[in-house]
């Protein structure tokens, strides 16, 4: 199955911001899906080391980490 996630919200919600990324990190690439990202909007902000290091959703890993895990598994990544 192929899935795109949107990515919308910026470092001002950064919980927000994080569960596209971790439903396609740890929820469709761990199934086996076929994965891509699209960052529109605020989004684009993650674009930056400093706001990227700094965002850290509720109850999610932090943003870093499963940008990490996305560049481990090679995902498609859309601006």
């Amino acid at each position: 199955m192929q899935i795109l996630y949107m990515a919308t919200s910026g470092s001002a919600d950064p919980t927000r911001a994080s569960i596209p990324f971790h439903l396609a990190v740890n929820g469709s690439v761990e199934v086996g899906h076929e994965v891509g990202l699209v960052l529109a909007g605020d989004a684009t902000e993650f674009l930056r080391p400093d706001l990227l290091a700094a965002s850290e959703g509720l109850g999610l890993p932090p943003l870093r980490e499963l940008f990490a895990k996305a560049r481990d598994h090679q995902l498609a990544v859309y601006v």
